[in-house]
């Protein structure tokens, strides 16, 4: 299982990579996404309705659905990061419906309440939403950063992260640090938008997946890590692993716990090839 002080400080490690002008974009990021997220929070918390519909829906959910609310929130956290050091494979997170977002901030709530004080939540569910606002309230500029130096948002941001990395690695769902995962298909929409280029003299002779030579003046598929094959044979491969057959350069893809996978793996490629673990 990944140990929650190596998944700290792997994200960490690969923040100390980014230039100046690299990580003050990404706090500006961050801050945006925490304003957006704050006001969604105080809505629901200041909305009895609201509350009690999100709630109700929580409850309804199994753990296998609040696995994957959580897990689409992380492909979105993740992706800013990611960004920054692989942006010609990372395709823009799914878009996220606001009562999704809503129970997933409701959840992580919840979880923080309860891991703050276990008893909290022993009263009678009708009090939670006044329990829940009063420790958002205590604990607002702390989590937020509010009021304080932009480098908080950072702190809250790779805690946030760590947390529900953890919560999706103990489900099952993914292995991180551990053997490659299961093969998962490109994204439609990489596939769609890979470009066709022209094979010129001196280039590629052979496409690896067939074996067989591309023709000089012919147009052949480029991969964002720029190998080249032929169309047929890429595509035939890529409906089944989202992988270059040449050198395993990840492409996005549609299936969401194998893009938790394949974005952490960016993040400890740059970590290791740096000497930072």
């Amino acid at each position: 299982m990944m140990e929650l002080e190596t998944t700290a400080r792997t994200i960490m490690s690969a923040m100390a990579t980014l230039t100046p002008p690299q990580l003050s974009d990404l706090t500006d990021t961050l801050l945006s996404f925490s304003h957006h997220h704050r006001c969604r929070l105080s809505s629901l918390l200041s909305s009895p309705i609201l509350f009690a519909l999100t709630l109700r829906r929580l409850n309804s959910l199994s753990l296998p659905h609040k696995t994957l609310l959580i897990a689409r929130h992380v492909i979105s956290s993740l992706h800013h990061l990611a960004l920054h050091f692989q942006p010609a494979a990372t395709a823009p997170p799914p878009r996220v419906k606001l009562r999704d977002l809503d129970a997933v901030l409701l959840l992580l709530l919840l979880c923080e309440a309860h891991q703050h004080d276990p008893d909290a939540l022993q009263a009678p569910t009708a009090k939670w939403r006044e329990i829940l606002g009063e420790f958002y309230c205590n604990t607002m500029l702390t989590v937020s950063g509010i009021g304080a130096h932009n480098a908080s948002v950072l702190v809250s941001y790779i805690e946030m992260l760590t947390r529900c990395l953890r919560f999706v690695n103990a489900t099952g769902s993914c292995s991180f640090g551990g053997k490659a995962g299961r093969e998962v298909p490109a994204a439609k929409a990489v596939v769609v938008a890979l470009p066709s280029v022209e094979v010129r003299n001196g280039g590629p002779k052979e496409c690896v997946i067939c074996k067989e030579e591309m023709e000089a003046n012919r147009d052949v598929c480029e991969l964002p890590c720029r190998h080249l094959f032929h169309w047929v044979c890429i595509l035939r491969w890529l409906s089944k692993r989202n992988t270059c057959p040449c050198c395993r350069f990840g492409l996005p893809t549609d299936d969401v716990f194998g893009e938790i996978q394949r974005l952490w793996d960016v993040l400890v490629k740059v970590v290791s090839d740096k000497g930072l673990v």
